[in-house]
């Protein structure tokens, strides 16, 4: 039997001490194949180094920082046959921090205190596509995932009443388009686009389009 290849990682974080304290202290079954201390050059190093697994600070400068990364990456490597998969890695246990990056596409949360090896142990879990928390940390995603599971049987039970065709005109009204650039969208006629608005309309118990685009983007369906 060959020994497995070491897990290729990249280290996102903004201080360059630590970033070469947790390249030292991570085991031989990882290597760091890039470093980054922001958003911008992280989607870039990640994006040409295909990782296995980012390791990625949570308060990176920037506006959205660590949502930042995720969400170009989850463009860049959204056709990846292998997805690079996200561990976070932060000084803070605070639930609104772990609720925000989990929400953005990290798959696990670990915090700084953390040492060389059980990160080690935590980017095998999460390369192998396991959820990693400390039992405190998961206490917090238990709790705000299941208050969202709420949420969306509730968006799901409203858009069930509407029709597949009603639904797609939702979501282009909403989005601002006038009722002929749904029908030249759709290949239906202005006259179809107007009755179908007025069946969403009555169906959700609204009374004009702004107040569906708000609605709509109340729920993230736009």
């Amino acid at each position: 039997m060959t020994e497995a290849a070491p897990l290729r990682v990249v280290i996102v974080d903004d201080h360059s001490i630590f970033r070469s304290g947790l390249r030292a202290d991570l085991d031989s079954s990882v290597h760091v194949v890039g470093e980054a201390a922001d958003a911008g050059s992280a989607i870039a190093v990640i994006s040409s180094e295909r990782p296995d697994v980012v390791l990625l600070d949570v308060h990176l400068p920037g506006a959205d920082g660590a949502a930042d990364a995720l969400g170009g990456e989850a463009v860049i490597l959204g056709s990846a046959e292998t997805p690079t998969r996200f561990l976070a890695l932060s000084v803070s246990d605070a639930a609104a921090d772990v609720v925000r990056v989990i929400r953005a596409g990290a798959r696990g949360y670990i915090t700084k205190g953390s040492s060389g090896a059980d990160v080690s142990r935590a980017v095998h879990a999460v390369a192998g596509g396991d959820a990693v928390f400390s039992p405190r940390l998961a206490g917090f995603v238990l709790d705000a995932f299941g208050a969202a599971a709420g949420e969306t049987a509730a968006v799901d039970d409203e858009l069930d009443r509407l029709s597949g065709r009603e639904q797609e005109v939702m979501r282009l009204i909403a989005r601002g388009y006038s009722y002929k650039e749904v029908a030249q969208e759709l290949y239906i006629s202005v006259k179809t686009v107007e009755t179908h608005v007025s069946s969403v309309l009555r169906k959700l118990q609204l009374s004009s389009r702004h107040e569906l685009t708000a609605w709509a983007s109340e729920r993230r369906l736009l």
